[in-house]
């Protein structure tokens, strides 16, 4: 693992460029294909909703949102099976599925949008802020898999790309708008780097998050600090420098070295359980989906 002379800290897998060749630390055990959506992918979804809400436009969209149900802040377990259901949708998800998902999407998206007190200009359906959530999403499935299944040649590495282009386009994303290769993501993603920023309103607003501090649940005192620690480290460990730097949280070597050691183990035991395990609980979330589908009953 390399070091960034200018923090000092190892370079770790989410700080890569999706299009860096295979280092081959860690020959993958299994094919992309053969994992469909890892369940450990959770742990990194603090992370890839504070990179997603770092563009003004969509942080203040979800912070003003009218559409109750989904606010992460109220409604925090809604909002993450809406979440990890669109993913496994877009991913590996029927014709059926999709439409009908995209339907109900649409609709809560129809009522996001801001007003004259609004301090960020925003509408949940610009293509431009959308394909950033999508591009995060994708960003976020690639260090997953580097981490818990391995590097990625790049025959399985294009595959991924293809298939992250489904998170963006599922909705109205035009095809043509999804970088056409991995290199053009990653220009993409430098880019739109400049466009990243987190205020203070929209901060205080993502540390609960960052901390998984559910509204309504308190732990014991020390119970609490060290869940907070935990998840903490979890996130954060998961975010690239640039969002830690707006988030105003602290990494470094040491800090590395304990995200690092935490996921070594988390991997170890991911590479001995059986494949519904692995990709629990997206597995059951598509089953969920057809059942309210069949039932009638709200998909977001």
């Amino acid at each position: 693992m390399s070091v960034d002379e200018s923090i000092g800290v190892p370079v770790s897998q989410v700080e890569r460029p999706v299009s860096d060749p295979a280092i081959r630390t860690r020959p993958a055990r299994r094919r992309i294909d053969d994992d469909g959506m890892l369940g450990l992918g959770l742990l990194a979804g603090p992370a890839n909703v504070i990179m997603q809400l770092a563009r003004p436009g969509v942080g203040y969209g979800v912070m003003e949102s009218r559409v109750e149900s989904g606010r992460i802040d109220r409604h925090p377990i809604k909002r993450a099976r809406t979440t990890f259901t669109y993913l496994a949708v877009s991913t590996t998800g029927t014709q059926a599925q999709k439409a009908a998902f995209r339907r109900a999407v649409n609709g809560a998206h129809g009522q996001v949008y801001s007003t004259e007190e609004s301090p960020v200009q925003y509408r949940a359906f610009d293509k431009d802020l959308q394909l950033w959530v999508g591009a995060c999403l994708y960003k976020g499935v690639v260090d997953v898999h580097r981490i818990f299944v391995g590097d990625l040649d790049d025959e399985a590495a294009d595959a991924l790309h293809e298939k992250g282009r489904a998170l963006a386009t599922m909705l109205q994303v035009p095809d043509s708008m999804w970088p056409a290769d991995r290199e053009a993501f990653d220009r993409y993603w430098q880019e739109s780097l400049e466009h990243v920023h987190i205020d203070d309103a929209v901060r205080d607003y993502l540390y609960p998050i960052a901390a998984s501090r559910l509204r309504g649940l308190t732990l014991p005192g020390p119970l609490q600090r060290w869940s907070e620690s935990l998840a903490l480290l979890i996130t954060t460990g998961f975010l690239p420098q640039r969002f830690r730097d707006e988030m105003r949280l602290p990494w470094g070597a040491a800090r590395q070295r304990r995200f690092d050691r935490l996921m070594a183990v988390l991997r170890a035991v991911n590479d001995v359980a059986p494949k519904f395990v692995r990709e629990f609980p997206f597995n059951l979330l598509l089953r969920d989906l057809d059942w309210r589908m069949r039932t009638g009953r709200p998909l977001v």
